[in-house]
């Protein structure tokens, strides 16, 4: 009974937290459930199911707050679905030591880029002038990015493959990608990935689910807390200065990077 009750508070703290830097929790998900002696493709699959409860509630919270850039969304949306789709239906290709280690390293990496200098990102008007058709202009408010499709598409194929297969928030990557390639702002980031990782952890959740990976009876209770978890956090995102989310970004990672590690020693 206490072992439950802890694992409940545990993933609502994450799902709160998680929620708050775009990336849903799902990379801690997979951490948790595998510290407690669930095995790992049954994680994986729980991680994603929860995950996607946590995404899509958030998700409300930010479309309000008009956060969530949908044209975007929808792009990256399409992409990583598709792609984490074949990631989850072919996890069963690879040992659970090597899930693990590849989790381990994508954390690790993208805490790391993160945390690289950006300097000042310049903010081009509506009037950005098209140069080819693999360039598209995000609109939010009065600012324009220009988005470049040839750097975009092929990060977030590998990006939605990788998050499915293992089991992880696409949102690992996908914020990285949106504020550092894209030069999207924090906050409109954050809100467009809970959208991104909706979609992804959906769809990988079903690859695993094909496979017979998935256990209600230990995905269900564990969603009622990562919903509550993605409404608040989503709040508090909003509430929150960049320069810190991106810290806390990255320092997550590198504590669910540490987290794996030790685990596979184990």
């Amino acid at each position: 009974m206490i072992h439950s009750v802890l694992l409940y508070v545990i993933i609502f703290l994450v799902a709160l937290t998680m929620t708050m830097v775009g990336k849903g929790g799902g990379n801690f998900y997979v951490v948790i459930l595998a510290l407690a002696n669930i095995p790992m493709h049954t994680a994986a699959s729980t991680g994603q199911f929860i995950l996607c409860a946590a995404s899509l509630s958030a998700m409300i919270v930010f479309h309000k707050n008009k956060s969530v850039s949908w044209k975007f969304a929808v792009l990256l949306g399409t992409v990583t679905a598709l792609s984490a789709f074949f990631g989850g239906f072919l996890s069963h290709q690879f040992s659970a030591f090597s899930l693990k280690i590849i989790f381990a390293v994508m954390l690790a990496a993208s805490g790391v880029i993160m945390l690289v200098p950006t300097g000042k990102l310049q903010i081009r008007k509506h009037n950005v002038e098209q140069t080819s058709i693999f360039r598209f202009s995000l609109h939010t408010g009065e600012e324009t990015y220009p988005i470049n499709l040839l750097v975009v598409i092929p990060v977030t194929i590998l990006t939605g493959f990788a998050s499915g297969m293992v089991g992880v928030s696409g949102g690992s990557f996908l914020v990285p990608l949106m504020v550092l390639a894209a030069g999207v702002p924090m906050h409109i980031a954050v809100g467009t990935a809970s959208v991104l990782i909706a979609a992804t952890s959906g769809m990988g959740f079903m690859g695993h689910a094909i496979q017979g990976d998935f256990n209600p009876s230990l995905a269900l209770p564990l969603a009622v807390m990562t919903i509550l978890g993605g409404i608040i956090g989503g709040m508090f995102a909003l509430k929150s200065k960049p320069k810190h989310l991106k810290q806390l970004f990255a320092y997550t990672n590198f504590l669910a990077a540490v987290m794996m590690v030790i685990q596979v020693m184990l």
